[in-house]
């Protein structure tokens, strides 16, 4: 049963806003702590991370090592500070595809793409465009079923871009609707950035599924219990894959 079912959608309270960095910074810790060299059991594969609104990829960096680590050809989107889409958003996605397609361009294996929170709007999208070169996607906190600004992000995002954080309707059926090929998302009830429930495929079922973890949003690049999550995705899919 998809567990947004019957529940209004908003923004998270000011209480878990406010504890994010705190929990992030525990969540941290525990990473350090619980850390062990993985089992290099990967196959290869070109994996891409796109880093969330106003990071780069040395935010993503403990999930890239930790892709990287296990075996896979781990990168981040190399377009250095998130600022959020620029000028028109199909012009925009276009040339994002151009430059991902280039990334995978030395590369037989198709490709898993992996998105935290605005980054996952573009791993969705980017599956969507080059689903030929893309084995699955995995999107980290992202709030694409949203129908409203269901974030606390919208003036860093008005700050960054210049453009309205207003959500078209025409445009959220588009980040509703998921790629053709096995999509994943991973999402926290204690997310202190964007409502949860916006990180919940209205009907999950098929190749798309909802898997839910215990943690912040800001700590989600680190967390323990999401790095298991894609550790598992990642050899799912390797198996699928070619």
């Amino acid at each position: 049963m998809n567990p947004t079912a019957f529940q209004p959608i908003s923004r998270p309270s000011l209480a878990l806003l406010g504890s994010e960095p705190w929990r992030a910074a525990f969540e941290f810790v525990q990473h350090k702590i619980a850390r062990k060299a993985p089992t290099r059991s990967g196959d290869g594969h070109p994996v891409i991370i796109f880093p969330g609104l106003a990071t780069d990829g040395g935010a993503v960096a403990p999930l890239r090592d930790h892709c990287a680590a296990l075996g896979y050809s781990a990168m981040d989107w190399g377009r250095g500070f998130n600022t959020g889409p620029q000028g028109d958003i199909d012009s925009w996605l276009a040339e994002l595809a151009e430059h991902v397609s280039a990334l995978l361009a030395g590369y037989s294996q198709r490709a898993t793409l992996i998105g935290w929170s605005l980054g996952g709007i573009y791993a969705r999208e980017l599956g969507k465009l080059l689903a030929p070169q893309v084995r699955q996607v995995i999107t980290i906190g992202t709030p694409f079923n949203a129908t409203g600004d269901h974030t606390h992000v919208g003036w860093l995002y008005r700050l960054l871009s210049g453009a309205p954080a207003e959500m078209d309707p025409v445009l959220a059926g588009r980040l509703r609707t998921p790629p053709p090929l096995p999509t994943t998302s991973i999402y926290s009830r204690a997310d202190g950035v964007v409502a949860w429930q916006s990180c919940c495929h209205a009907a999950p079922g098929g190749q798309v599924r909802d898997i839910e973890v215990r943690g912040s949003h800001i700590g989600m690049g680190w967390n323990p219990e999401v790095l298991r999550v894609v550790e598992g995705l990642l050899r799912t899919g390797s198996r699928t894959g070619a």
